[in-house]
C-alpha cells in the first residue's frame, strides 16, 4: 500500500539528518499525539468528552474538556523519548519539566493542544499547534530558555481535525502536508512546498470587532468590502471560521489572508493570539510557504517575547495584502492618511500607543 509515497516518518528523517537528527524522533511522536488526537476529536459527542469543565486556563478562558484531555496527550507521548528540556503549553500557567526518570534533550516543545476548540462542540474544524526551538545544552529548561523569537524556531507545525486528518509540517525546507491514512495509520506525504499566492481576494477577520479596530485595519477592510466600486477594484470575499488553524489552511491550500489585529475592546492586552503558540509557529509555515506574516508593524518572527504567555497582533497569508496592511499602520503612526476620511476613523486617538 502507498509504494514508492513519502511518509511523514522517512521524510522527517531524511530533512533533521546531521545536526538535528534527534528532532526527527521528536517529530515522530508529535505525530503520534495527534494520531491520539484525531482520534479523541473523530469520536465527537460518541465519547463523552464534550462540553465545557468547571475550570479555566491561564487565559481566563474557560476550558473545554478535550482542551484538558488533548494537552495530556501530547504530554505522555513526548516526555519520554529523551529529545526534550521542557514543554510549554496555552494550556499551563507554568513550563512542564519533563519528569525524573526520563532523559532530557535540548529541545523545546511549545504547543496550543486544540485551537479553536469552542467550535469542538459544534462540529467544526479544530487543531493543534507546536513550535519546536533549542537550548544551547541538553538539561532542564528555564523558563527563559522558551522567549525566543520565532525567528529562531527549528521546526513548526499544525494538525486539523476535519473531513481528513492533515499535519502540515516546516523544519526549514518549506512547508509541506502530511493526510493520515487511516488504514495504514501512516501520514503520507500529499501536499508537497506548498506555496501561498502573493496576490489573493479573500480575506478572514471577525467584523463584530470592526468599532474597536485601529484605523488601518478599518480602512483595509473598508476598502474590501467596496469591492469593483471602491478603490480595489476588484470584489473580495470574507471568511471567519473562529478557528486559526482552518483559517490558515485554507490560506495555505488557495491564499488569503488571516488577520486578528490589535484592537481597544481591552485596551490591556496589545493583540489577541499567543505569540508562542499560534504567532510564530503559524508565521514559519506561511513564511516558508512564500507568504507573510506580521503585526502590522513588522514581521512577527522578529518579535522578542517578554513572557510565555504574551499577545501579539496577527496578520498573515498573501504577500502583498499584508505588505499593504503594513503599509497602512505605516501611513497612519507618520500621518500619511489624514486625507482618507471616515467617520470610522474620527476616534483616532483611541488608538495610540
Amino acid at each position: 500500500m502507498h509504494i514508492g509515497r513519502t511518509t511523514l516518518s522517512k521524510f522527517v528523517i531524511e530533512q533533521t539528518r546531521g545536526a538535528h537528527s534527534e528532532m526527527g524522533a521528536l517529530l515522530i511522536d508529535v505525530a503520534a499525539a495527534v494520531k491520539t488526537i484525531s482520534g479523541l476529536v473523530g469520536k465527537g459527542a460518541l465519547s463523552g468528552f464534550s462540553g465545557s469543565m468547571a475550570s479555566t486556563n491561564v487565559q481566563g478562558e474557560v476550558q473545554k474538556k478535550l482542551d484538558v484531555l488533548t494537552n495530556e496527550a501530547i504530554l505522555r507521548h513526548c516526555e519520554w523519548g529523551g529529545q526534550l528540556a521542557g514543554m510549554a503549553s496555552e494550556e499551563m500557567d507554568a513550563p512542564y519539566a519533563i519528569p525524573a526518570e526520563y532523559p532530557r534533550g535540548r529541545y523545546l516543545l511549545i504547543f496550543d493542544p486544540l485551537d479553536g476548540s469552542s467550535n469542538s462542540d459544534v462540529n467544526v474544524s479544530v487543531g493543534t499547534i507546536f513550535s519546536i526551538l533549542q537550548r544551547s545544552t541538553a538539561g532542564d529548561a528555564e523558563p527563559a530558555d522558551f522567549l525566543q523569537p520565532g525567528a529562531r524556531q527549528v521546526a513548526a507545525g499544525y494538525a486539523i481535525y476535519g473531513p481528513s486528518t492533515m499535519l502540515v509540517l516546516s523544519v526549514g525546507t518549506g512547508t509541506h502536508g502530511f493526510t493520515l491514512h487511516r488504514e495504514s495509520g501512516n501520514f503520507i506525504l500529499t501536499h508537497p512546498d506548498i506555496r501561498v499566492p502573493e496576490t489573493t481576494r479573500e480575506f478572514a477577520i471577525n467584523t463584530s470587532n470592526e468599532r474597536f479596530w485601529e484605523p488601518p485595519v478599518q480602512r483595509y477592510v473598508s476598502e474590501c468590502k467596496a469591492g469593483k466600486t471602491g478603490i480595489r477594484e476588484a470584489d473580495f470575499n470574507m471568511r471567519w471560521i473562529a478557528s486559526m488553524v482552518a483559517e490558515v489552511h485554507r490560506i495555505l491550500m488557495r491564499g488569503g489572508i488571516f488577520m486578528y489585529p490589535k484592537d481597544n475592546k481591552d485596551p490591556a492586552k496589545p493583540g489577541r493570539l499567543r505569540l508562542l503558540y499560534e504567532a510564530n509557529p503559524m508565521a514559519m509555515l506561511i513564511e516558508q510557504a512564500g507568504g507573510a506574516a506580521s503585526t502590522g508593524r513588522g514581521r512577527i518572527l522578529d518579535v522578542v517575547p517578554e513572557a510565555l504567555h504574551q499577545r501579539v497582533p496577527v496578520m498573515l497569508g498573501s504577500r502583498e495584502e499584508v505588505k499593504r496592511l503594513e503599509r497602512y499602520h505605516h501611513e497612519y503612526d507618520t500621518g500619511a492618511d489624514r486625507p482618507f476620511a471616515s467617520p470610522l476613523f474620527a476616534e483616532r486617538s483611541l488608538f495610540r500607543d
